[in-house]
C-alpha cells in the first residue's frame, strides 16, 4: 500500500495559487482513477482506492502547509506504514514551471511543508515529486509569490502539467521509485534540452 499525499492549504481562498498545485495534482488523480475524496480522518480529506494494481490513500492534509507533517505522521503511524512508501507531491521554487523531478530523499529545500514531514517523521527518506512553479520576479518574497493566484499566462498549460504529474505518480507506483526517477527525470531533462535548442 502507498500513501499518496499532496501539500496545499485548505479553503477555497488558497485553491488556485502556486502552493496548492500539490492539492490540484491529487485531485486529478482522484478523478482519473474514479476515487472520491470525500472521507475525513487524521485532519485530512482522503479517498482510497487502486492505481496501477497498489492499493493507495489519496491524503490532502487540513492542517495548513506549514503543518503538513502532523497529519501526514498521524498516517504514516497508523498504517506502521514504511516511509519509503509515501509518496509527497509538492511545489518548488528551485525548477522552472512545468518541470517535475522525482526524488527518493532529501532535506527540505525551504519548503515549510516537507520540512514539517521531515520533523514529525523524523527521517528525509520518503519520496518526493516536485512540481516546479518557478522563482519570484525580482525581490518578491516567496512567501507572498507562492500564495499568488496563477496566472493567465501559465494556466493554458496547467491541465498537462498536472496531467503529467500523475503520471509520474503512476510511474512510481508501477516501476518503483528507482526505475521511475531515472525514466521520468532524464525524460524531463532532454524535454528541456529540446527547448534549448536552436
Amino acid at each position: 500500500m502507498y500513501l499518496i499525499a499532496g501539500l496545499g492549504n485548505p479553503g477555497r481562498k488558497y485553491q488556485f495559487t502556486r502552493h496548492n498545485l500539490g492539492f490540484r495534482v491529487i485531485e486529478t488523480l482522484a478523478q482519473n482513477h474514479q476515487i472520491p475524496l470525500n472521507q475525513k480522518k487524521f485532519q485530512s480529506i482522503f479517498g482510497q482506492g487502486i492505481i496501477e494494481g497498489h492499493k493507495v490513500h489519496l491524503i490532502l492534509p487540513q492542517t495548513y502547509m506549514n503543518l503538513s507533517g502532523v497529519a501526514v505522521g498521524h498516517w504514516v503511524r497508523y498504517f506502521q506504514s514504511n516511509p519509503e512508501r509515501l509518496v509527497v507531491v509538492h511545489d518548488d521554487l528551485d525548477l522552472a514551471w512545468g518541470r517535475l523531478r522525482i526524488v527518493a530523499k532529501g532535506g527540505a529545500g525551504g519548503h515549510r511543508g516537507v520540512l514539517s514531514l521531515i520533523e514529525h517523521l523524523q527521517t528525509n527518506v520518503f519520496i518526493r515529486l516536485r512540481v516546479g512553479i518557478g522563482r519570484p520576479p525580482g525581490d518578491q518574497p516567496p512567501e507572498v509569490y507562492v500564495l499568488e493566484t496563477i496566472p493567465a499566462s501559465q494556466r493554458g498549460t496547467l491541465d498537462q502539467f498536472v496531467g503529467e504529474a500523475g503520471l509520474a505518480v503512476k510511474m512510481i507506483l508501477r516501476d518503483g521509485v528507482e526505475r521511475a526517477m531515472n525514466g521520468f527525470n532524464a525524460r524531463g531533462s532532454q524535454k528541456d534540452q529540446a527547448q534549448l535548442s536552436p
